[in-house]
């Protein structure tokens, strides 16, 4: 059965670019953003490694390591990051994990279980599913999960965006609509009350509709 969101994130232990992890205590206490690329030193991979490395301020803001993947070398990973900053602008400084035996793609469900062999020789074809974002709570859990295809870059920004909405939405009993970003409205969720909403929001809300009960974000 394949991961699923609220699931427990697999737990390994890896050589990094930074040096040997394990997964569950490399996250620690706060979030963590894992995503996969197919394949090293290809032109899609490069523009988004080097603009997480430029989001990783960002990230920690929001108490959210990074750490990417791919089936490559971490003497792959890198020799590669002298071109990720050199055409990027930004320094690769998150760990990149290597699994070249393929075992963490697969516990991932990115790469079939049945896949066999190394990275060596494989293609960037050959990893075509080895494209994925996961965002992981403090409590281990999956809070996300993103999958592409080959030709299409990723949007870190709306993996930004979510992380807002649900760092937020598990503070307060709120959730985001459709295209929300930091200081729009919010709504508040269905199992609060009328009565307990006017005590938490006792200027009240706007109801466009009798289900719908919008209130400023909550601080």
């Amino acid at each position: 059965m394949g991961l699923r969101l609220g699931d427990q994130v697999p737990n390994f232990t890896a050589q990094t670019t930074e040096g040997e992890i394990d997964f569950h205590e490399w996250i620690g206490d706060g979030w963590a953003v894992l995503f996969s690329h197919p394949k090293d030193f290809t032109p899609v991979c490069t523009t988004e490694l080097g603009y997480m490395a430029g989001l990783e301020a960002e990230f920690a803001k929001r108490n959210t390591k990074i750490i990417g993947l791919s089936v490559d070398s971490v003497e792959d990973h890198k020799a590669w990051q002298g071109d990720i900053e050199s055409s990027q602008g930004h320094a690769v400084n998150y760990p990149m994990i290597g699994d070249t035996n393929l075992e963490i793609a697969k516990i991932f469900d990115m790469l079939p279980a049945e896949q066999s062999g190394e990275a060596g020789g494989r293609t960037a074809m050959d990893n075509a599913t080895v494209r994925s974002v996961f965002v992981i709570g403090p409590d281990k859990k999956i809070k996300l999960m993103l999958t592409y295809p080959m030709t299409t870059g990723r949007n870190f920004d709306e993996v930004l965006r979510v992380i807002d909405s649900m760092q937020l939405t598990a503070s307060h009993q709120v959730a985001t609509p459709v295209n929300w970003k930091q200081g729009d409205d919010v709504i508040i969720v269905p199992s609060v009350s009328d009565e307990e909403a006017a005590k938490r929001y006792p200027d009240g809300w706007d109801t466009p509709i009798k289900y719908i009960r919008l209130v400023p974000q909550p601080k």
